[in-house]
Parts: structure tokens; sequence; C-alpha cells
């Protein structure tokens, strides 16, 4: 079983409880932080009955994840990890990844998604926290600095959001930002960083968008959702991600087929379903023009 406190559902804009999941989102939780500029877009706890398909986010953008029970696995950058309770991982801008909950003993995890702007060091002769946080765009490892009681501050404040809550989750956000770093800041990599562009929520939109709804996802529907037109949108899309609309719906389909074949129980007649498309042959020639392959193929050579 997960380590779950199963809350009532939450009455409060941008916030929802529903059987293994809590999340809080749209809560506009934007904040400076050593001269750089936060906007944290999503707080989630989750306990996975289900797998996340590969998938990355934009430009500027990273997500903190913390294993609180459960077993699965985890795969960054095509790098697979054992993942157990205490857990730490990080992603940052275009960084893929994707998980596999245990059936037996799922995964529970909590995950921040904010995005950095600005200038995050004042100092000459240090690097602040910040600026090694932005520049550390993937860590796996153990945590070792109380991230779990963190997480559980802030979604206690979060829920009860008692006079001043602001506050207390904006300083409990830069203590987790500060113990991210004070575990990893002796693997910190020295990758030049990209120039940072405005926080925008439009990312967090396009990416949650895609990971979830890539069977059904229209241009249009994403495109209102964003209060763009389809033109500007193809535009946004072309610009960040490199891709129009189509190619990155197809890049989340394939993603999805992929994690799908390599589970025993799974028919390519059932994923081809699942995925929308109208028939098994219509979903082995989009599959195979883009792995090259054939799906049967693709799933013994993952075997």
């Amino acid at each position: 079983m997960c380590y779950y406190n199963r809350m009532k559902t939450l009455s409060e804009k941008g916030s929802f409880a529903a059987g293994d999941k809590t999340a809080y989102q749209d809560s506009d939780i934007t904040f400076m932080m050593e001269g750089g500029s936060l906007y944290v877009g999503n707080i989630v706890y989750e306990c996975f009955h289900r797998s996340i398909p590969l998938h990355a986010h934009s430009d500027n953008s990273y997500e903190i994840h913390y294993i609180s029970s459960g077993h699965g696995k985890v795969t960054i950058e095509g790098k697979e990890y054992d993942t157990l309770p205490g857990t730490l991982y990080i992603t940052g801008p275009h960084v893929k990844h994707s998980m596999i909950p245990d059936e037996t003993n799922p995964l529970a995890e909590y995950c921040i998604y904010l995005k950095v702007s600005g200038n995050a060091e004042r100092s000459h002769k240090t690097a602040s926290p910040l600026k090694i946080f932005r520049e550390m765009h993937i860590w796996y490892g153990q945590d070792n600095y109380g991230i779990y009681d963190l997480m559980k501050a802030l979604f206690y404040e979060l829920k009860e959001r008692n006079i001043g809550y602001r506050a207390v989750v904006e300083s409990i956000i830069k203590q987790i930002i500060i113990s991210c770093v004070r575990n990893y800041s002796v693997n910190k990599e020295n990758d030049d960083l990209k120039r940072i562009k405005p926080v925008d929520k439009q990312y967090l939109i396009i990416e949650e968008a895609f990971l979830y709804e890539y069977a059904s996802l229209t241009l249009s529907s994403l495109a209102a959702r964003l209060n763009l037109s389809t033109r500007q949108t193809q535009r946004l899309l072309q610009e960040h991600y490199g891709m129009n609309f189509q190619s990155k719906k197809t890049e989340a389909k394939m993603s999805a087929a992929a994690l799908m074949l390599g589970l025993p129980d799974r028919t390519v007649t059932g994923i081809a379903d699942e995925l929308g498309y109208s028939s098994v042959e219509h979903f082995s020639s989009a599959f195979r023009k883009f792995y090259g392959m054939s799906a049967s193929m693709y799933r013994d050579t993952a075997k």
C-alpha cells in the first residue's frame, strides 16, 4: 500500500484531491530568490498505478521528484534506475524521463514543477544555491537533507491555508531547493546555461496536455487552453520544442507506445486502440516510420 493520507476533496481554486492524487495548480506562487524569479506551476503528490511515458519539459523548467514509498523504475535520458523510498531526482529543461511503478507496491511521489528566470547570483565569490540548482539539469540519488519532512510541511500549509501561509510556502520551497543543492553540490556539472526567457504558464499547459492526452489532444483544443490562435500555437511549439503540433503529438504517442510494449500483458491491437489509431495497421505503419522497426520487433528487442 502507498503511504498516503487520504484527504477530503479540496474546494479551493487550483487544488484537488482524488483517490491517490493531491495536486495544487494555478496557485500563482511566484517569488524571488537570490536575484532569480521562481514560478511554481504545479505541486503534486501521487501514488502511481499507471506508467508515465517518456517526456521532457521546456526551457527553464525543472521538476523536483521525491519518492516517499513504493518501488518502481525510473528512466532518465536512457539510463534506468531502480527506485525506492527516499530517492530524490531532478529533471531540468529538455531532460527526457519516464516511470514504471511496481504493480504490487506502486511508487508514491512528491513532485514540484517550477520555472526559473533572471540572474540567480549576486556574489562574485561563491555560487548561490539557485545558480547551482539551475546548472544541474540531471541528478539522481538518496536524499540526506530532510526533503520528506519539508514536503509534508509544504502540503500541510497548502491544505490549511492559515494566515501567512504563502510566505511559509515560499520559505519551504526555498529550503527544498537548498536541500537539493546540498545533496548534489559535490557532483555539480559545469554545463553552460542557456539564455533564460520569462516564466510562462504556457509551457506547463503544453507539457501536461501532451503527457496525459496524447491520444485525444487536438491543435484547436490546445490553442484554446493557451488563449492563442492555432497559428500562434504552432509557432510556440516550433520555437520552444523544435517541432509542430502533429510531430509533438506523434512523439508523445510513440513514447507511450514504446512503454506499453514493454509490458507483457499489452497487445499491439490494444495499444493501437488506446493511442487513438483507427486500426492496428495505421498504428503499425506510424510505429515503423518513427522507430524504424515493427512494434513486435521493438518488443523483442526490449526483452
